[in-house]
């Protein structure tokens, strides 16, 4: 499981995806226009996926989602254009929608039959920060990997890195899927065809987020912490911004990635934390990340790295929650659902920087954004999902 996790973003191109762009004649718009087909496809497939991995094996949608992966940056290599770009990012959107709610319903439903529910924050934190720990060194080679073969070596290695994903979800379980409620038996039961049962996994899925208030806040809660998350993206410009040279910009950068790692990894310690406690906790954060911000350099790096780690730690911690609070069959469903309103949060954050950037300084919106983030720690106080006492059972 973790293997699976942690390898998706084993992608030497990823630090390296705009500048192919731009050494392919694409200007700064086109190039906007990417991430916007790549976003769109995201939002569109994040449910209808979700409902889709209620419906069929998991493992086997899973391994469907690494195929497509490996295709869409076959595509960018094979096709240097921006139809050839944009088909590639189609390709991974519908990847990344497939394989968001999926993973997390395919750990849960293997824990519980092994009767290890307990283990799902730990180890999606661990999961988690194989990741980041990949993205990272992934990163890292880009440079010496360009220098000796330019970006067809770059772009053949990440293809051979999606390869090696998609052994390891050849290698996951295929768990039985949790049943719980009569009414959920039901409706996973049904011999009716298979558009049928779709239909009714994703009515299933939606229903149980609109009628339960626990489900329904957590989602919602989950949301939040993932679009905060969304903050990366802006670390580069606030060490620019602070006067750093464009050669120490990503030790800085790898402060705040190492702060995340080390918080999801902690995941399993604080997954029984009480929600009270991890609202104090969150607010920290909001602290760290305003005060590091206007702070910089590697003092207020170190900062934002700790605040950082809060927040991931935060969000693995709902996201289990929300797991523990899930009663009905659509478990990938309810999940696909807090992505999908993650991503639209994490856009409107994009927006509003755009806007704010107007105006103000990198240094001065991070700040800002620091605001909201210190207001979620009330919701995080009311909305967190309590810890469930009784163990769910495999189907």
């Amino acid at each position: 499981m973790v293997g699976y996790m942690s390898t998706r973003d084993l992608i030497p191109l990823y630090g390296l995806y705009d500048l192919l762009f731009a050494d392919h004649g694409l200007s700064v718009g086109q190039m906007s226009s990417l991430f916007v087909i790549w976003s769109v496809v995201s939002f569109v497939a994040e449910v209808p996926s979700g409902a889709w991995a209620d419906t069929v094996s998991r493992r086997g949608l899973l391994i469907f989602a690494s195929v497509l992966y490996t295709a869409g940056f076959t595509v960018w290599i094979l096709v240097p254009s921006y139809a050839g770009f944009a088909a590639g990012f189609a390709l991974w959107g519908i990847s990344g929608a497939i394989s968001s709610g999926t993973f997390e319903a395919l750990l849960y439903d293997a824990l519980v039959a092994r009767g290890a529910a307990a283990d799902f924050a730990r180890l999606l934190g661990y999961a988690n920060s194989g990741a980041m720990v990949c993205n990272l060194l992934a990163t890292l080679s880009a440079a010496p990997l360009y220098v000796l073969g330019g970006y067809p070596l770059v772009g053949w290695v990440s293809v051979g890195a999606t390869v090696i994903h998609g052994c390891f979800a050849v290698l996951l379980p295929a768990a039985p899927k949790v049943e719980e409620a009569d009414e959920t038996r039901e409706v996973a039961d049904d011999h009716g065809g298979l558009a049928d049962r779709y239909a009714r996994m994703l009515r299933a899925g939606l229903g149980e987020v609109m009628r339960e208030t626990v489900v329904r806040r957590g989602v919602l809660l989950s949301a939040l912490l993932i679009a905060f998350l969304a903050f990366d993206e802006y670390f580069g410009l606030l060490a620019r911004d602070g006067g750093t040279s464009t050669a120490a910009v990503p030790l800085l950068v790898a402060i705040t990635v190492s702060g995340q790692v080390v918080g999801t990894a902690l995941a399993g310690r604080t997954a029984s934390m009480r929600a009270v406690t991890m609202g104090r906790a969150v607010a920290v954060a909001a602290i760290l990340l305003g005060g590091g911000a206007l702070l910089g350099g590697i003092p207020g790096f170190l900062a934002i790295g700790v605040g950082y780690g809060i927040l991931g730690n935060a969000m693995i911690v709902s996201e289990a929650r929300v797991q523990d609070a899930i009663t009905g069959p659509a478990r990938a469903t309810v999940t696909s659902v807090a992505g999908l309103f993650g991503e639209v949060a994490a856009v409107l954050i994009y927006a509003g920087f755009a806007v704010g950037s107007r105006w103000l300084s990198v240094t001065t919106l991070v700040a800002t954004l620091a605001v909201p983030v210190l207001l979620s720690a009330i919701l995080v106080r009311r909305w967190l999902p309590p810890i469930r006492t009784d163990a769910p059972t495999a189907g």
